[in-house]
């Protein structure tokens, strides 16, 4: 993967005139003249012309050499959201895939990066339904997020921060899902250099000071292991060295808790050869001479990995008696683990003609590593939940099971025979009794494991039981389970749900007769990502969907109004001094609402729009119990209920207000939380507590240290997180430090 950043269209054009036709370059040629005209005359934030990053996003998809379609869509990406142009325009000129693909990577409306939770998860949930029909779409995808993190410095910190760390959770394993290596380590190394700068550029410098040590090492090893393959007289091969890139050395020593100076595997030998059997001939070889580490052997040749790459993994004491990474692998095999899926969408350099390597039916399920996001859609009861769903099922661990007849299936780890049964097809799943693993008899909550050749015993009727839904690991095996119970009784659980609903309104004082129209049943159906309002009548009923949610969902709009007609009273009180007034109406609220922006995270009596702070004496965080204090000219400011600085008022009784929190599990990752930290002043320290906060949280917004007289050092931290439990895991293992005395959360 070319790493220019500053190519002209000039440059682009004479990469990808070398391999497609001319009527192709033609059509390309005029995505690129569209997108210069419709972007003109704007900037981007660094003041380039907007046109440059459309430019660059084209250049990366040719470095690929996709197909015409494809850098089409690169050029063209940006223009239905950012310009008048239409979809259907780009559709009447350039074709369905060019339309489809701009469609799929369009952010849905014109949100920006400040968006809540929810409209991100959206953008998200439409980006990967998208690419479920069309991978090209991720492809364009990750280069546009490739090219923005290349520039990403223009930015303030915390939208820095923000972009990288939905890049490292979300695009940097999608690509390594995909097989694009190259983009993929550099979506990891910048996301690191923004979410944790100075280990970054500690780990650079370190790695450039050892330069010319690890050149000789990797050209004395080069030359060895050249000598002896070449001895194998093998035909035609290569052989070179890389290094390792600065985020796997980043996670190597925060996962293994070692120093620099302890990674010896900084390096990895690449041997490319012709054919399979030259694969293993050289592996023997390379063993011959040098001693293999036990354990570190992994044939991904014989077990290809999901997303299409082959390779024999080695690692040897090498000839400069460090462990050594080798990976072997044929030219061809070469060109999918650097291009992953791309590879097989790319044209071959034979101009003026269609011979594209395009992806079959077959190639396009083994290949495409997300090919079961419809069916994950499917459970899903909102944005977020598809997007934790598609996270949890496709980016986690994963182990690889085989059939009676030799068909692979990969599974999560702790998948048991049950997710093994859904994965082959739902009928399975539904009729499963039992499973044998490896010829043996085991029970359902039986954990598979890599290699186990998995069984499964079914009857002609369903015998789904409940209790599977506590035994299964996937979620598409769980979503499938619970949608056959919902279409059991979904008669029963949309009466029920109805019921519930109206209750819950009446409960609420909102008006039920409004609220439970058809249309607005409908309406609010729609906007849940359901298709109809039986539908959620019947979540409700079934308990998938939770009824503050439906409610205010469905109530939006009339407590909407209810509220503004309330807050112009209770904030003109609160301003006019009016504590008593305003603390009669506060108690006199409607139902509660849901805010999203961080300043109103907390529900009074159902009163929006008022002026709402958050504490900096006690940083509330989700999850802690907390007490509303009325504040002369500045609203209600909320403090956790056992704040020193408010212990007078709770007792009198003054100016006190309940308050809750709208999500006690958290609306937004970086909630401020301060911390004291009580240690021995070894040298060292400082860096050990930092690195236990960086393994729980992206969020270390602030850090100071002193040490006491006594020879205690005390070190403060201010750390975003999400909620009372993640905070709590934070405390722990900062506990768990050598040498830390005790963590106590901090009142100012």
């Amino acid at each position: 993967m070319a790493k220019i950043e500053n190519r002209s269209f000039e440059d682009v054009h004479d990469i990808y005139v070398k391999y497609l036709a001319p009527d192709q370059v033609k059509r390309v040629d005029s995505a690129y003249q569209l997108a210069k005209k419709m972007h003109a005359g704007q900037k981007r934030k660094s003041g380039e012309d907007y046109i440059y990053h459309p430019i660059q996003v084209a250049g990366i998809l040719a470095d690929l050499k996709m197909d015409p379609d494809t850098i089409a869509a690169g050029f063209l990406h940006d223009v239905v959201e950012d310009t008048p142009e239409t979809n259907d325009e780009i559709r009447q000129n350039y074709g369905d895939d060019v339309a489809d693909i701009v469609d799929g990577v369009t952010k849905l409306g014109r949100i920006h990066y400040e968006s809540t939770e929810e409209n991100m998860a959206e953008n998200h949930r439409k980006l990967l339904l998208a690419m479920a029909k069309d991978v090209r779409v991720i492809i364009v995808k990750l280069a546009d997020r490739l090219h923005n993190m290349r520039t990403l410095q223009v930015h303030r910190p915390e939208k820095q921060h923000r972009i990288a760390s939905e890049t490292l959770d979300i695009y940097a394993p999608l690509a390594h899902r995909l097989g694009l290596a190259n983009i993929k380590w550099e979506l990891e190394d910048l996301s690191l250099r923004y979410l944790d700068p100075d280990e970054y550029h500690r780990i650079a410098k370190m790695m450039h000071s050892r330069r010319e040590e690890r050149d000789a090492d990797i050209a004395s090893a080069t030359k060895q292991i050249e000598k002896v393959i070449s001895d194998l007289k093998i035909g035609h091969f290569e052989v070179t060295g890389r290094p390792k890139h600065i985020y796997s050395i980043y996670r190597k020593m925060t996962d293994k808790h070692k120093q620099f100076s302890e990674i010896y595997d900084l390096l990895a030998i690449r041997v490319l050869v012709d054919s399979v059997a030259d694969c293993y001939a050289a592996l023997g070889t390379i063993h011959a001479n040098w001693k293999p580490l036990p354990g570190r052997f992994k044939d991904y040749i014989a077990l290809p990995k999901p997303n299409g790459y082959q390779s024999l993994h080695t690692t040897i004491i090498g000839p400069n008696g460090h462990p050594l990474e080798v990976q072997i692998r044929t030219f061809e095999m070469h060109q999918v683990a650097e291009f992953g899926v791309a590879a097989h969408w790319a044209y071959k350099e034979n101009k003026g003609s269609e011979k594209q390597a395009r992806v079959s039916d077959s190639d396009q399920q083994h290949l495409n590593a997300i090919q079961g996001i419809l069916e994950l859609q499917e459970g899903a009861t909102d944005a977020e939940q598809f997007v934790d769903t598609v996270k949890g099922d496709l980016f986690s661990d994963r182990v690889y099971a085989f059939t009676p007849k030799g068909d692979v299936f990969e599974l999560p780890v702790g998948s048991k025979p049950i997710d093994m049964a859904f994965a082959i097809h739902s009928d399975i799943g539904l009729h499963t009794v039992g499973a044998k693993v490896n010829g043996k008899i085991v029970p359902l909550d039986y954990e598979i494991q890599t290699g186990d050749i998995v069984e499964i015993v079914t009857s002609p009727t369903p015998k789904v039981s409940r209790d599977w839904l506590g035994l299964v690991a996937s979620r598409r095996a769980r979503n499938k389970i619970r949608a056959y119970f919902r279409q059991q009784a979904r008669s029963s659980n949309i009466e029920g749900g109805r019921q519930m609903l109206e209750e819950y309104l009446q409960e609420k004082q909102l008006p039920v007769d409004k609220a439970m129209t058809e249309e607005n049943l409908t309406v609010t159906a729609t906007k849940m990502h359901l298709f109809s309002g039986d539908d959620l009548l019947a979540m409700i009923g079934y308990g998938e969907v939770s009824l503050q949610q439906a409610g205010n969902r469905l109530t939006e709009d009339i407590r909407k109004k209810i509220a503004e007609r309330k807050a112009e009273e209770v904030q003109k009180a609160l301003l006019s001094g009016k504590e008593d007034a305003a603390k009669d109406l506060i108690r006199k609220g409607s139902a509660p609402i849901v805010k999203n922006r961080p300043e109103e995270d907390i529900t009074i009596a159902g009163i929006d729009s008022l002026l709402i702070h958050l504490s900096k004496c006690c940083t509330p965080i989700p999850g802690d119990k907390i007490i509303g204090y009325i504040t002369k000219g500045r609203g209600v400011t909320v403090h956790r209920a056992n704040c020193p600085n408010i212990k007078k008022s709770i007792e009198k009784g003054e100016r006190i207000i309940e308050v809750e929190w709208n999500n006690p599990d958290g609306n937004r990752p970086n909630y401020d939380a301060d911390l004291t930290v009580s240690s021995s002043d070894r040298p060292g320290i400082l860096n050990d507590v930092i690195r236990s906060v960086n393994s729980n949280t992206h969020y270390l917004n602030a850090v100071s240290a002193h040490n006491e007289k006594d020879g205690v050092g005390i070190i403060s931290l201010t750390v975003g997180v999400k909620n009372v439990e993640q905070l709590q895991h934070i405390i722990d293992s900062i506990a768990g430090v050598h040498d830390v005395y005790e963590v106590t959360r901090s009142f100012h």
